[in-house]
């Protein structure tokens, strides 16, 4: 345990709080050795959980990432030509706005903005079709890093809808701040002004990467881990990031940049330990299979218990 000189400082007081809920994104298989190194390779089912941000006084309602989509047309060319056979990705049960206004009781029209933790396809794609009335937010960065996108790059990965400077489609722009310090993190950004929801820059796994630290009604606050590590043994220290081989012979990651990566983990590892938090990653199902932790499970629905209990642990679609 650290001193009480060596902690960081307090997280902000105050009643205000968020009310979130998990939402199924869909799922892809992976190969173990691009996830984990030195193991044996195997295809396992990765999860992507989407989540509703709701502040009950403001009415402001937040989406934190999409998930999948099961229709081609949502991604990239080289994405829905490549990524989506080999990945074997698979769209939720029910689209993101069947669960929300089925589940929620709430108009998916009036949600008014998408974050995206990142602009990787299994989190970002266009949402103009499925939230007309929403703007996308993406952390700083993001445009150099992506643009121009696959209109003018048809081998880019990156979807030309947000970040062609001339084509874009997509109403979106990247997060102004202002960023101040939050616990053990350098930068976040207090998204509503009262202390409720910080998204906060997590660099590693590529340019522009976010995470979020939102306080519930009871005082608990959840880490929303996004991609700064994609299963919870590379968290736990059981695995290091993989490095794998391309077939051009290049050595690569799913990280842009693996020492930013460990010490962005290192930060979120101080929310859990020394402020209680509780810390849910994208891909990450193992806290809801196991049922333990009553705050993370106050997240999900019935449905999502339902697949927990039934289909997570065999490694089915959720």
């Amino acid at each position: 345990m650290a001193t009480s000189q060596s902690l960081p400082p307090p997280l902000p007081a105050g009643g205000s709080h968020v009310n979130v809920h998990l939402l199924d994104g869909g799922s892809f298989v992976a190969d173990t050795i691009r996830l984990h190194s030195q193991v044996d390779n195997e295809r396992v089912r990765l999860y992507n959980w989407a989540f509703l941000i709701r502040h009950p006084v403001s009415g402001r309602d937040i989406l934190w990432d999409l998930g999948m989509s099961g229709e081609k047309k949502d991604y990239s060319t080289i994405v829905a030509e490549v990524f989506w056979p080999d990945l074997e990705m698979v769209g939720p049960r029910k689209t993101l706005r069947q669960q929300i206004k089925g589940c929620l009781s709430l108009d998916p029209d009036d949600i008014e903005t998408v974050i995206f933790s990142h602009a990787h396809f299994d989190h970002c794609r266009p949402i103009a079709g499925e939230f007309p009335n929403a703007k996308a937010l993406f952390g700083p960065g993001t445009w150099d890093y992506c643009a121009p996108g696959h209109f003018a790059e048809p081998s880019s990965q990156w979807d030309g809808r947000f970040f062609d400077p001339k084509r874009a489609t997509e109403q979106s722009r990247e997060l102004a701040g202002p960023w101040v310090p939050f616990g053990p993190f350098d930068e976040a950004m207090d998204f509503y002004g009262d202390g409720s929801f910080w998204i906060i820059k997590a660099p590693g796994h590529m340019p522009g990467n976010l995470c979020a630290a939102a306080r519930l009604r009871d005082g608990q606050w959840i880490v929303l881990g996004s991609d700064c590590c994609h299963t919870r043994e590379i968290y736990d220290g059981t695995y290091d990031f993989g490095v794998f081989i391309l077939r051009d012979g290049a050595e690569a990651s799913l990280h842009t940049d693996i020492s930013a990566a460990r010490e962005t983990i290192r930060r979120i590892k101080v929310m859990e330990r020394e402020y209680g938090a509780h810390v849910a990653f994208a891909h990450d199902a193992t806290w809801m299979i196991k049922g333990d932790d009553a705050t993370l499970m106050s997240l999900l629905s019935d449905t999502i218990k339902e697949a927990a209990r039934d289909r997570l642990p065999l490694g089915r679609v959720a």
